[in-house]
């Protein structure tokens, strides 16, 4: 059994409460995500989860319109 981690991603230009909506509905999908935290303010977005792939997560915020930058 592997234990949920955290991980952490910067996330370029979200302005607004509808921006953090899409990016945390659109990763909360990802396969193995349990929770989700997202701040426009600070860009930041937290994901927890078991065996969660780092390349779907980018997918997901890509098809919310946005772009992981670090």
């Amino acid at each position: 059994m592997n234990a949920a981690t955290e991980r952490i991603f910067s996330v370029e230009g979200m302005t607004c409460a509808h921006c953090e909506l899409s990016v945390r509905d659109e990763v909360g999908e990802v396969a193995g995500v349990s929770s989700v935290r997202v701040d426009r303010a600070t860009g930041g977005l937290v994901v927890v989860g078991e065996g969660v792939d780092d390349a779907a997560v980018r997918a997901a915020v890509g098809a919310a319109g946005y772009r992981i930058t670090a």
